[in-house]
């Protein structure tokens, strides 16, 4: 049961990690993706200040299976891990963290244009 738990969040969080970062793209879900990335801040910078900057529960429910599976020294970050598993590199932390944060932004600011200001810009030019 662990091991379906596993690739559980292995697939469910990279699939929502994928959406985070190209959901704005497509006009259906645009808004949708919007409301995850604030989460996604939420949970980082909000529930972060409890747990430390750049908490995710699906990081700390993934780790506590993969603890149960024997696992140890897992990084902080989520995506080290799941780059290091998928590759077999130890792919610099800090690198990973920086790279994180900024394609966040990047994806939080696209999906804010496309969602607030990209028609009315249009709508401007086309009067």
């Amino acid at each position: 049961m662990l091991e379906l738990l596993d690739i559980f969040f292995i697939v469910f969080h990279t699939a929502l990690t994928l959406f985070n970062l190209f959901g704005w793209i497509w006009r259906r879900t645009r808004k949708f993706n919007l409301i995850i990335l604030l989460l996604t801040g939420f949970s980082w910078f909000g529930l972060g200040i409890f747990y430390g900057i750049g908490y995710c529960p699906l990081t700390d429910w993934h780790y506590r299976v993969l603890r149960k599976l024997g696992e140890t020294g897992l990084p902080n970050s989520y995506l080290k891990y799941l780059f290091d598993r998928i590759t077999g590199l130890d792919i610099n932390s800090n690198f990973v963290e920086i790279m994180t944060l900024i394609l966040f932004l990047f994806a939080l600011l696209a999906s804010i244009y496309f969602n607030f200001f990209r028609n009315k810009l249009r709508a401007n030019f086309e009067n």
